[in-house]
């Protein structure tokens, strides 16, 4: 695909494209994936395998930081397809740029291949999987689940960054038994709820609520040691220490999309959302025509958020579901999708405080209470699930 410049009006400099101080920049090193996992979201619009190398040149895109990046804390995320594919691209950034932190999001099938010099430089580790075995393979092939366990104990001692789970909640049937298992694996477990239509019947809702409320019981447990489950720790940061979502995220949403993330696609066209790149309306810049503007994925006024009674600890969730359902109008997608996921959004924040979060923090240790407020895996996913 060929970069197009469209004609946008520059950002006045009262109105950086970027708010704050901090930008991530998602490199897709590629479209192409070894997996064929069946809610992936790169599938809509035919973007997964539409473009396999990276276009643009190291030169161009360090002009593109130095032109619009210039005095940001940046940290880069290596994105795909499977970005280990393309690992002399990954290699060549880490040597360009030594003062950016890494991260790699990765579905962790070929992470035993990667050099140690790698390894060591990424600040976090996101491995895609989906539960336990069962669930795994069931998704992404059979005998995912073991090569990416064999693999993660191959690389555990060359790596001094963090790893965390990332799961795609999409069934209803993952038990609260497999995905607690992952925090004895895992030092983070991060859950998204899935983004597809037909997930959400009210059995399945009624289910899911009370994996979670065991969960956040499970939170609750302890004062002197974290439960690692992100979501969890994110909302209840948000209600005991409200203003670092404020601080961190210009009291926008909290998937960064509005903000400071940037997914650059392997042709350096720009988008806010790594699952709306189909939509050429969401471009937001180029490296290779070297140009920025604000995020064009902002809070609307058709969406509800603002008169919601979780607005102070969501901040708005996912925005590409919001924009999807009440700015484009998607009825099936708001009643299928977004009120079911904002449902139990809704209940998770109604099972904190049925434990009292700010007496459980007052008791809390001075490492849990400094975890749970600064966190460094909060800034490498959307903290909502």
């Amino acid at each position: 695909m060929n970069s197009i410049q469209p004609v946008f009006p520059s950002c006045p400099a009262s109105s950086p494209a970027i708010p704050g101080h901090r930008v991530e920049l998602q490199l897709l090193t590629t479209l192409k994936c070894n997996l064929k996992c069946s809610y992936c979201s790169l599938g809509v619009g035919d973007v997964l395998g539409s473009q396999t190398h990276v276009d643009y040149n190291l030169d161009q895109l360090a002009s593109f930081v130095s032109t619009h990046l210039a005095g940001y804390e940046t940290y880069v995320t290596f994105y795909g397809g499977e970005p280990t594919l393309n690992r002399p691209y990954m290699e060549a950034v880490i040597a360009r740029f030594p003062h950016f932190r890494f991260q790699l999001q990765t579905n962790g099938t070929l992470l035993d291949d990667l050099p140690d010099a790698v390894l060591a430089r990424m600040s976090n580790f996101l491995i895609s999987i989906d539960g336990g075995e069962g669930t795994t393979d069931g998704y992404r092939g059979r005998g995912i689940y073991r090569q990416v366990m064999k693999n993660l104990a191959a690389v555990r001692p060359k790596i001094s960054g963090s790893v965390t789970a990332r799961v795609t909640w999409s069934h209803p049937d993952i038990s609260f038994e497999e995905l607690d298992a992952l925090t004895d694996v895992f030092d983070y477990v991060y859950f998204q709820f899935v983004a597809d239509r037909g997930a959400y019947t009210p059995e399945g809702i009624t289910r899911r609520k009370a994996i979670l409320a065991r969960m956040i019981e499970r939170f609750f447990a302890h004062d002197d040691r974290l439960y690692p489950v992100i979501p969890i720790m994110g909302m209840v940061r948000n209600k005991v220490l409200p203003g670092r979502a404020r601080e961190l995220y210009q009291g926008k949403t909290q998937c960064r999309a509005s903000t400071h993330i940037l997914n650059v696609m392997p042709d350096g066209r720009i988008f806010p959302c790594p699952d709306l790149l189909y939509l050429p309306e969401m471009q937001q810049g180029s490296v290779i025509d070297n140009w920025l503007r604000a995020s064009p994925l902002q809070p609307h006024p058709d969406m509800p958020c603002s008169s919601c009674e979780a607005h102070d600890f969501c901040r708005g969730n996912c925005m590409k579901n919001l924009h999807l359902a009440y700015v484009q109008k998607d009825d099936a997608w708001r009643e299928e999708v977004v009120e079911p996921i904002c449902e139990l959004v809704r209940f998770m924040g109604e099972e904190i405080d049925r434990h009292d979060p700010h007496a459980w923090f007052a008791r809390a240790s001075l490492p849990v209470r400094k975890t749970l407020s600064d966190c460094e895996v909060y800034e490498y996913v959307e903290i909502m699930p």
